[in-house]
Protein backbone atom coordinates (compact mmCIF):
# COMPACT_ATOMS: atom_id res chain seq x y z
CA UNK A 1 0.00 0.00 0.00
CA UNK A 2 1.16 3.58 -0.68
CA UNK A 3 2.16 5.42 2.50
CA UNK A 4 -0.01 8.41 3.36
CA UNK A 5 1.98 11.66 3.40
CA UNK A 6 2.11 13.41 6.79
CA UNK A 7 -0.27 16.35 7.11
CA UNK A 8 0.50 19.84 8.39
CA UNK A 9 -2.36 22.17 9.34
CA UNK A 10 -1.42 25.85 8.83
CA UNK A 11 -3.52 28.29 10.87
CA UNK A 12 -2.58 31.89 10.06
CA UNK A 13 -4.67 34.87 8.98
CA UNK A 14 -2.01 35.96 6.44
CA UNK A 15 -3.03 34.24 3.20
CA UNK A 16 0.29 34.99 1.49
CA UNK A 17 2.15 33.35 4.35
CA UNK A 18 -0.14 30.30 4.27
CA UNK A 19 0.40 29.88 0.57
CA UNK A 20 4.17 30.23 0.88
CA UNK A 21 4.36 27.62 3.65
CA UNK A 22 1.96 25.35 1.76
CA UNK A 23 4.27 25.47 -1.27
CA UNK A 24 7.36 24.78 0.86
CA UNK A 25 5.78 21.81 2.62
CA UNK A 26 4.44 20.20 -0.53
CA UNK A 27 7.87 20.50 -2.14
CA UNK A 28 9.33 18.50 0.76
CA UNK A 29 6.78 15.68 0.75
CA UNK A 30 4.17 16.89 3.21
CA UNK A 31 0.49 17.51 2.63
CA UNK A 32 -0.80 20.84 3.89
CA UNK A 33 -4.14 22.45 4.69
CA UNK A 34 -4.51 26.15 5.44
CA UNK A 35 -7.01 27.97 7.68
CA UNK A 36 -7.49 31.66 8.42
CA UNK A 37 -8.49 31.23 12.07
CA UNK A 38 -8.70 28.79 14.95
CA UNK A 39 -12.48 28.58 14.56
CA UNK A 40 -12.10 27.67 10.89
CA UNK A 41 -9.63 24.92 11.80
CA UNK A 42 -11.89 23.54 14.54
CA UNK A 43 -14.77 23.09 12.10
CA UNK A 44 -12.63 20.93 9.82
CA UNK A 45 -12.58 17.14 10.28
CA UNK A 46 -9.05 15.94 10.82
CA UNK A 47 -7.56 13.00 8.95
CA UNK A 48 -6.33 9.92 10.84
CA UNK A 49 -2.74 10.38 9.72
CA UNK A 50 0.45 11.64 11.41
CA UNK A 51 0.08 15.41 11.57
CA UNK A 52 0.99 18.60 13.38
CA UNK A 53 -0.44 22.08 13.78
CA UNK A 54 1.39 25.22 12.66
CA UNK A 55 -0.33 28.00 14.60
CA UNK A 56 0.14 31.79 14.51
CA UNK A 57 0.14 33.14 18.05
CA UNK A 58 -1.78 36.35 17.20
CA UNK A 59 -4.96 36.18 15.13
CA UNK A 60 -8.50 37.58 15.20
CA UNK A 61 -11.04 35.42 16.98
CA UNK A 62 -10.21 32.69 19.45
CA UNK A 63 -6.88 33.18 21.21
CA UNK A 64 -4.39 30.59 19.88
CA UNK A 65 -2.63 30.21 23.25
CA UNK A 66 -5.97 29.57 24.96
CA UNK A 67 -6.82 27.12 22.20
CA UNK A 68 -3.56 25.24 22.81
CA UNK A 69 -4.55 24.90 26.48
CA UNK A 70 -7.98 23.61 25.42
CA UNK A 71 -6.31 20.96 23.27
CA UNK A 72 -4.14 19.93 26.22
CA UNK A 73 -7.09 19.77 28.65
CA UNK A 74 -9.14 17.74 26.15
CA UNK A 75 -6.23 15.29 25.71
CA UNK A 76 -5.99 16.24 22.05
CA UNK A 77 -2.33 15.45 21.44
CA UNK A 78 -1.75 17.01 18.04
CA UNK A 79 1.76 18.55 18.20
CA UNK A 80 1.69 22.36 18.05
CA UNK A 81 4.32 24.65 16.53
CA UNK A 82 3.80 28.35 17.20
CA UNK A 83 4.88 31.02 14.74
CA UNK A 84 4.71 34.76 15.20
CA UNK A 85 6.08 38.10 14.13
CA UNK A 86 5.21 39.69 17.48
CA UNK A 87 6.29 37.13 20.07
CA UNK A 88 7.63 37.83 23.52
CA UNK A 89 9.21 35.78 26.29
CA UNK A 90 6.01 35.23 28.37
CA UNK A 91 4.20 34.00 25.26
CA UNK A 92 6.94 31.53 24.36
CA UNK A 93 7.24 30.30 27.96
CA UNK A 94 3.48 29.72 28.17
CA UNK A 95 3.42 27.92 24.83
CA UNK A 96 6.35 25.64 25.66
CA UNK A 97 5.02 24.95 29.17
CA UNK A 98 1.79 23.71 27.60
CA UNK A 99 3.68 21.34 25.32
CA UNK A 100 4.46 23.25 22.11
CA UNK A 101 7.11 21.64 19.92
CA UNK A 102 8.67 24.99 19.05
CA UNK A 103 8.08 28.75 19.07
CA UNK A 104 9.43 30.35 15.89
CA UNK A 105 9.78 34.08 15.31
CA UNK A 106 9.18 35.45 11.81
CA UNK A 107 11.22 35.63 9.72
CA UNK A 108 12.58 32.18 10.48
CA UNK A 109 14.84 29.89 8.49
CA UNK A 110 12.97 27.35 6.39
CA UNK A 111 15.16 24.59 7.82
CA UNK A 112 14.20 25.54 11.39
CA UNK A 113 10.54 25.19 10.45
CA UNK A 114 11.10 21.89 8.66
CA UNK A 115 13.06 20.54 11.64
CA UNK A 116 10.23 21.48 14.01
CA UNK A 117 7.63 19.90 11.72
CA UNK A 118 9.69 16.72 11.42
CA UNK A 119 9.87 16.49 15.23
CA UNK A 120 6.12 17.07 15.50
CA UNK A 121 5.26 14.48 12.86
CA UNK A 122 7.62 11.93 14.45
CA UNK A 123 6.01 12.53 17.84
CA UNK A 124 2.49 12.14 16.46
CA UNK A 125 3.40 9.03 14.49
CA UNK A 126 4.91 7.43 17.60
CA UNK A 127 1.83 8.31 19.67
CA UNK A 128 -0.50 6.82 17.08
CA UNK A 129 1.56 3.63 16.92
CA UNK A 130 1.51 3.32 20.73
CA UNK A 131 -2.25 3.86 20.83
CA UNK A 132 -2.82 1.27 18.10
CA UNK A 133 -0.61 -1.24 19.92
CA UNK A 134 -2.53 -0.66 23.14
CA UNK A 135 -5.85 -1.06 21.33
CA UNK A 136 -4.64 -4.33 19.77
CA UNK A 137 -3.63 -5.70 23.18
CA UNK A 138 -6.99 -4.76 24.73
CA UNK A 139 -8.77 -6.46 21.82
CA UNK A 140 -6.75 -9.62 22.47
CA UNK A 141 -7.57 -9.52 26.18
CA UNK A 142 -11.25 -9.03 25.39
CA UNK A 143 -11.22 -12.24 23.36
CA UNK A 144 -10.18 -14.32 26.39
CA UNK A 145 -12.63 -16.42 28.37
CA UNK A 146 -12.82 -15.96 32.13
CA UNK A 147 -10.89 -19.20 32.68
CA UNK A 148 -8.21 -18.12 30.21
CA UNK A 149 -7.85 -14.78 31.98
CA UNK A 150 -7.58 -16.57 35.29
CA UNK A 151 -4.87 -18.91 34.07
CA UNK A 152 -2.93 -16.13 32.37
CA UNK A 153 -2.91 -14.13 35.59
CA UNK A 154 -1.17 -17.08 37.25
CA UNK A 155 1.19 -17.49 34.30
CA UNK A 156 2.17 -13.83 34.50
CA UNK A 157 3.00 -14.25 38.19
CA UNK A 158 5.44 -17.06 37.31
CA UNK A 159 3.34 -20.05 38.36
CA UNK A 160 3.92 -23.40 36.64
CA UNK A 161 1.12 -25.44 35.04
CA UNK A 162 1.08 -27.99 37.84
CA UNK A 163 0.87 -25.24 40.46
CA UNK A 164 -1.99 -23.55 38.61
CA UNK A 165 -3.81 -26.87 38.27
CA UNK A 166 -3.52 -27.54 41.98
CA UNK A 167 -4.63 -24.02 42.87
CA UNK A 168 -7.72 -24.19 40.64
CA UNK A 169 -8.57 -27.84 41.16
CA UNK A 170 -8.03 -28.71 37.49
CA UNK A 171 -6.16 -31.38 35.59
CA UNK A 172 -2.76 -30.21 34.42
CA UNK A 173 -3.67 -31.05 30.82
CA UNK A 174 -6.71 -28.77 31.12
CA UNK A 175 -4.49 -25.92 32.26
CA UNK A 176 -2.12 -26.59 29.34
CA UNK A 177 -4.98 -26.43 26.83
CA UNK A 178 -6.39 -23.17 28.25
CA UNK A 179 -2.91 -21.70 28.46
CA UNK A 180 -2.12 -22.56 24.86
CA UNK A 181 -5.41 -21.10 23.65
CA UNK A 182 -4.87 -17.94 25.68
CA UNK A 183 -1.31 -17.49 24.42
CA UNK A 184 -2.57 -17.89 20.86
CA UNK A 185 -5.31 -15.29 21.38
CA UNK A 186 -2.76 -12.91 22.93
CA UNK A 187 -0.45 -13.49 19.95
CA UNK A 188 2.48 -14.28 22.23
CA UNK A 189 5.00 -17.12 22.14
CA UNK A 190 6.71 -16.70 25.51
CA UNK A 191 5.86 -15.77 29.08
CA UNK A 192 8.22 -12.80 28.85
CA UNK A 193 6.33 -11.44 25.84
CA UNK A 194 3.02 -12.06 27.59
CA UNK A 195 4.14 -10.18 30.69
CA UNK A 196 5.35 -7.27 28.56
CA UNK A 197 2.09 -7.11 26.62
CA UNK A 198 -0.18 -7.24 29.66
CA UNK A 199 1.84 -4.88 31.86
CA UNK A 200 -0.55 -2.30 33.28
CA UNK A 201 -3.65 -4.18 32.05
CA UNK A 202 -6.22 -5.55 34.50
CA UNK A 203 -7.19 -9.01 33.32
CA UNK A 204 -10.23 -8.85 35.56
CA UNK A 205 -11.64 -5.31 35.22
CA UNK A 206 -14.59 -4.30 37.40
CA UNK A 207 -17.95 -4.73 35.69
Amino acid sequence: MTAVAPLVYIVDDDIAFREAIDSLLRSTGYKALGFASVDEFVKHSRAATPSCLLLDVRMPGRNPLDFQLELHENQDNIPVIFITGHGDVPMSVRAMKNGAISFLLKPFREQDLLDAIRDGIDQDRSRRQDEQSAADVHACVSSLSQRERQILSYVCSGRMNREIAKELGLQEITVKVHRANAMRKMKTRSVAELVRKTRGIDLFPAK
